[in-house]
């Protein structure tokens, strides 16, 4: 998929990383900041990647076979905005002066929704917002027909989602082409 973001241009996916998918990919992608998704631990992986594509640090796909149908509310000082383009749609905390606070992204495929992007800004952290943040996305997403999600989650975003009733399904291995 296309992402379109400095330093990360395009995002590969690999649900079953085998040596030689590895070796047909990491032969024929050639475009610096195109990333590889890997679903698999990073010593299973790494062995398979020339050392032009940099492991990054361990991730986790995190899975939800119900998203919550909780009414979001932004918390005092901030307003929450949803909006969708091209198939996308971004949850966003404003602060009073229009600031981005916190986000968080998905699209729907089939009856899931696919988060992404979900991060809060250094200086609104431990508030809260990273839920309302999530249960926004999750409303929004039912909403359009999805009944499940999926997300791929750093080590300190596994802890909010688990808190949210999301679960481990593997853990995933980033690497990019620099």
């Amino acid at each position: 998929m296309d992402v379109g973001l400095p330093g990360h241009v395009a995002r590969h996916i690999v649900a079953t990383p085998t040596p030689e998918i590895l070796a047909h990919l990491t032969g024929t992608l050639t475009v610096p900041g195109t990333w590889l998704k890997l679903c698999a631990p990073a010593e299973s992986v790494t062995p398979s990647l020339p050392p032009e594509w940099s492991v990054q640090e361990q991730e986790y796909m995190m899975t939800t076979a119900s998203l919550p149908r909780i009414t979001p509310k932004a918390p005092a000082g901030y307003t929450l905005a949803v909006t969708t383009r091209a198939g996308v749609t971004v949850a966003r905390l404003l602060t009073a002066a229009g600031e981005v606070a916190a986000r968080g992204q998905f699209a729907v495929a089939g009856r899931a929704a696919v988060v992404d992007q979900v991060e809060t800004a250094a200086e609104h952290r431990r508030r809260g917002l990273g839920t309302v943040v999530m249960n926004a996305v999750a409303a929004a997403a039912v909403s359009r027909g999805a009944r499940t999600g999926v997300l791929v989650a750093t080590a300190a975003g596994q802890a909010l989602y688990e808190t949210l009733g999301w679960t481990l399904h593997t853990p995933m291995t980033a690497a990019v082409l620099t």
